[in-house]
């Protein structure tokens, strides 16, 4: 069974709700889970995938900025940018 990174679980719930949508209002949330650890050859986060200079360039970002840098770190960890929404599981009885 595949497990999925929660970078790309945060990405896909993130869809869901629409704050990649072009149209949409609301500011594009962090890619921060709260793991903020830096990969061995210190590139980027082991969490958000995200480089130094993104993490820092986050709050002043605009929104084309931040799905540029929403988009540079789904190549690093392997995923699809922007993702399909999360799918609800079905409820088997």
């Amino acid at each position: 069974m595949d497990t999925i990174k929660p970078i790309a679980a945060r990405a896909s719930l993130l869809c869901a709700a629409g704050y990649f949508d072009q149209n949409s209002d609301e500011d594009i949330p962090s890619p921060c889970i709260s793991v903020c650890k830096m990969n061995q050859d210190r590139s980027y986060c082991e969490g958000c995938f995200r480089s130094i200079p993104e993490i820092r360039a986050w709050a002043g970002a605009d929104a084309a900025q931040r799905l540029s840098i929403w988009a540079q770190l789904a190549e690093r960890a392997g995923m699809v940018f922007p993702p399909a929404p999360a799918a609800q599981e079905a409820v088997q009885p």
